[in-house]
């Protein structure tokens, strides 16, 4: 069978998965009862609101060491650390001239970043759900980077969503 025909058929070329089938009418209903408080959906409970996890995209402005996988690394890992989450893998890229992009998976997410090390800018996203606190990467990233000029901006993934979900 060709690569195409696999691919028609939802099946990853390099792992075998299989895509998810969500036009299935047929399909049992789940149960949505995250508002549950006895389980362990790693849903974010704060001030009245509940969300799937809070996704930081982030800035470095005039960093340094932004073209050394080691370093980022060394920083995906001190991000890990200080947020509280719990790291699978990390992998990483370094590109020719300059440039890195990297991801470490974690339980409650990720952390990703592309850097442009000739102008001093990395972009990063951390996206953390359950108790892992994100905020926490802001300061490790202004240390490894060695800048005070780091950008953030908050999106609470899923908000608004579970109520719509509780209500079909």
């Amino acid at each position: 069978m060709s690569d195409a025909n696999l691919f028609q058929l939802g099946i990853g070329l390099e792992t075998g998965a299989h895509a998810e089938d969500s036009r299935s009418p047929s399909a049992a209903p789940i149960s949505r009862d995250v508002l549950d408080d006895t389980r362990d959906d790693h849903f974010i409970r704060r001030d009245g609101r509940v969300y799937a996890g809070t996704h930081l995209i982030i800035e470095v402005v005039n960093g340094h060491g932004l073209d050394e996988e080691t370093r980022i690394q060394a920083a995906f890992r001190d991000c890990v650390d200080a947020c509280g989450a719990t790291l699978l893998h990390i992998h990483t890229h370094k590109f020719s001239p300059q440039g890195v992009s990297g991801v470490a998976v974690l339980a409650e997410s990720h952390i990703s970043v592309h850097t442009w090390p000739e102008i001093g800018y990395g972009a990063f996203d951390v996206f953390m759900c359950g108790d892992a606190d994100p905020w926490q990467a802001v300061d490790v990233l202004k240390l490894a980077f060695r800048t005070e000029d780091v950008r953030v901006k908050e999106l609470l993934r899923g908000d608004g969503l579970v109520t719509e979900m509780c209500a079909a």
